[in-house]
């Protein structure tokens, strides 16, 4: 299969994805918003909500990677930028996730 491909279905199945992920966070800071810390602090403590929270994290950054790169293969001529700015935004795609993920399991 061809890399282009492969990137379109990455995109196509991340992005169908991030609809319900995004519904469930939606619902539910809709119900956090106006609670206190305490409130905010025992939703994120629940294990499942911990599990679907870094599902929806890892998920958003990586459909965000693929879509930015699509950007830079098209509108960045030189290749030696473009393989720079690609790679930086493939390490910030795992590293943001990878330190949300942490901070939240140490919760």
């Amino acid at each position: 299969m061809i890399n282009a491909t492969k990137k379109w279905i990455f995109l196509k199945i991340s992005g169908a994805m991030l609809i319900p992920f995004k519904l469930w966070f939606i619902l539910n800071f809709i119900k956090i918003y106006d609670q206190n810390y305490s409130l905010v602090v025992d939703f994120f403590s629940n294990s499942l909500f911990k599990f679907l929270f870094s599902v929806f994290i890892v998920n958003a950054y990586f459909f965000s990677a693929l879509s930015i790169s699509e950007v830079f293969e098209d509108y960045i001529k030189n290749s030696k930028i473009k393989n720079v700015a690609n790679r930086l935004l493939y390490i910030s795609a795992v590293v943001i996730p990878l330190i949300t993920i942490i901070l939240l399991i140490t919760l």
